[in-house]
């Protein structure tokens, strides 16, 4: 009697035990789609989710910057600025990131153009893979407002 209780109670608490941060390499776009010259383009991170016994597929997550740096690197910046949470814009023009919230400017590598930026942090870079030809970055989400890149979890 107690065995097979216990293995009910595992099986029924076993969600739980599961990670559900999403913080997993989610395939975000081609490399090929991706301009050689070093263009950003915005992207739409989207994957399942699970939480619990919760599960979504196809969520979008987030939206990130990708980079192309040479033929087979990519970097990713987060789209969030980390100020005050902001979505930021790339202004190709200006081949430059630009947060309309408090007006300050990012460098194409995500770093701060103007000393005087009340950002705390250059733009939130993620971890990045090239698989064949196909892009994966762990999306994670990370606290504005703090001098430290530290993960929302």
């Amino acid at each position: 009697m107690i065995v097979p209780a216990a293995a009910g109670l595992v099986a029924w608490l076993d969600p739980l035990a599961r990670d559900a941060s999403g913080t997993a390499m989610v395939r975000v776009a081609a490399l090929e789609a991706l301009p050689p010259d070093g263009t950003p383009r915005r992207v739409t991170v989207v994957a399942g989710k699970r939480d619990g016994w919760t599960r979504e597929p196809d969520v979008p997550l987030g939206a990130i910057y990708l980079r192309r740096t040479a033929k087979d690197k990519v970097v990713a910046l987060h789209s969030v600025c980390p100020h005050a949470g902001c979505f930021v814009d790339y202004q190709a023009e200006r081949k430059s990131f630009f947060c309309p919230c408090h007006d300050s400017t990012f460098a194409m590598d995500g770093s701060i153009n103007d000393p005087k930026s009340p950002s705390p942090r250059p733009m939130d870079t993620l971890q990045v893979e090239v698989k064949g030809d196909d892009v994966w970055v762990r999306f994670v989400q990370y606290r504005t407002g703090i001098k430290e890149k530290v993960e929302v979890t």
